[in-house]
């Protein structure tokens, strides 16, 4: 976990950045202010139950893969798991292109930035962030992986908060992959994976970097779009978004939970992470109900700070779904060799990025 703690606590001050710059700009633009609609008594109600509802929803979604591996249909290793990740994957890639990524092409282009009407034909900056994340994102998964690689293999460390699975069908899964090579420079020797069990090992080791990155992108998004409802004052845009964000809290949840599952965290690591994701977006309403009497959702300063973060996040959750997760499995032996597994997964992809783009519809 010592990868997730630091990352959040160098997350955490520019989130709280982009809570003050939002509050404090609240006039720094002379874009629509109009109040038609607002009654921030029936908003607060509202707010309340967004919290329950959003909290519910996430924790439900998250504990659903987590509890489920338990069951011996949903273990890691089993045919429906292998469903179960592919809608979770169509989910996040959902989340990543319709939702995320034009609200962030929005927020760049609005005329609150580029006064005058705004400079609609102007550089797409939207679109070099999300680049610039999701190549950042490989980097750092290609970082990572290699280090927790060489801290293990050439020092012989056992790593903390992972467990070697072990249930009855690992055996038909590292038969595919007898050797395992993870290149690094020990002494200017090359680290060589050969048994069975450090395979296992690399294999989680891959998750564990996945299901923390990952979590990342999540929790970015989750903030942005909590502080945002907790700062509307209108119960006419309040009320669908609760539905909406807690079905998308939801399948978000279960996509996360599938990555924790596999990484095999101990109890006390997945817990830490499930608990991060379940209370990220309400504290974002939280946090939105406090600056609610200053924030202006039309200031120039928070159009580019959301969409700066929300083009972020969309280009590590596209990266994240698309390599980490669907390349991963759709590769996988077991998979390409079984047509009826095939046609189930590519049915359960197709299921979950349908069901997140309708969401677009209400949020």
């Amino acid at each position: 976990m010592w990868a997730t703690k630091h990352t959040l606590q160098a997350l955490l001050p520019w989130l709280l950045l982009f809570v003050h710059q939002a509050a404090a700009a609240s006039g720094g633009c002379e874009c629509t202010t109009a109040t038609d609609g607002a009654d921030k008594q029936g908003a607060t109600k509202l707010k309340l139950v967004a919290i329950a509802s959003i909290l519910t929803a996430g924790a439900a979604g998250v504990l659903v893969p987590v509890l489920g591996r338990s069951m011996a249909a949903l273990r890691p290793d089993g045919d429906i798991f292998f469903a179960v990740k592919a809608f979770a994957a169509g989910v996040i890639l959902a989340t990543g292109m319709v939702h995320i990524l034009p609200a962030a092409f929005d927020g760049l282009t609005s005329p609150c930035i580029h006064k005058g009407g705004g400079d609609r034909n102007g550089f797409p900056f939207a679109g070099l962030v999300a680049m610039s994340a999701a190549m950042a994102t490989m980097v750092i998964d290609s970082l990572a992986a290699g280090y927790y690689r060489r801290s293990h293999f050439s020092k012989a460390r056992p790593l903390d908060n992972i467990d070697i699975p072990e249930h009855a069908g690992d055996e038909e899964g590292r038969a595919n992959h007898p050797h395992v090579h993870a290149h690094g420079h020990s002494h200017g020797d090359a680290i060589v994976v050969s048994s069975p069990e450090e395979a296992a090992i690399a294999d989680t080791i891959r998750h564990r970097v996945v299901s923390q990155v990952l979590e990342l992108g999540i929790l970015v998004h989750s903030v942005i779009i909590g502080v945002s409802l907790g700062a509307s004052v209108r119960p006419s845009t309040i009320k669908p978004l609760v539905g909406a964000l807690s079905f998308h809290q939801f399948f978000e949840g279960i996509g996360l939970g599938g990555c924790i599952v596999q990484a095999n965290f101990k109890v006390r690591a997945t817990i830490i992470m499930a608990t991060f994701f379940s209370l990220t977006a309400p504290v974002g309403i939280v946090l939105g109900i406090a600056i609610s009497s200053s924030y202006n959702v039309h200031s120039s300063t928070a159009f580019i700070i959301e969409g700066v973060f929300n083009s972020a996040s969309a280009g590590i959750l596209i990266y994240m779904s698309l390599v980490d997760l669907l390349a991963t499995d759709f590769n996988n032996p077991k998979l390409q060799t079984n047509t009826k597994l095939q046609l189930m997964t590519y049915l359960a992809l197709f299921l979950g990025a349908g069901m997140m783009s309708m969401l677009a519809i209400w949020a």
